[in-house]
């Protein structure tokens, strides 16, 4: 099970940090997604990362402006979101998958997280 947490309200320019946190073992098997979705668009992959934390993946919409990180001895995966402007604003959830390809299309992924809001105000 993923338990996402960390969002909520912030000005444009500011920063937030969302957390995934993991129960079970073998988390060091899995890569871990951040997935968001805004009102009226499609759910879009932002960031992923792979078991060892040595291979990441960011749309290139947050390059440059979010971190992705992973701590295996504490089952949690972390994006780092500065410079947030309006159109961050949706829905994040964390995800994880044994396969890099489904992790990243979010079709049959393995676990999700519930949604945790960031909204960026202008």
């Amino acid at each position: 099970q993923l338990q996402a947490s960390g969002g909520g309200w912030v000005q444009a320019g500011g920063s937030l940090r969302l957390s995934c946190a993991a129960s079970g073992r073998a988390f060091s098997r899995y890569f871990v997604g951040w997935f968001r979705q805004a009102p009226g668009k499609e759910r879009e992959c932002v960031a992923t990362i792979n078991g060892s934390g040595n291979s990441i993946y960011y749309v290139d919409t947050v390059k440059g402006r979010f971190t992705i990180s992973r701590d295996n001895a504490k089952n949690t995966v972390v994006l780092q979101m500065s410079r947030l402007t309006p159109e961050d604003t949706a829905v994040y959830y964390c995800a994880a998958d044994p396969s890099a390809y489904q992790l990243q299309s979010g079709i049959r992924v393995d676990y999700w997280g519930q949604g945790t809001q960031v909204t960026v105000s202008s």
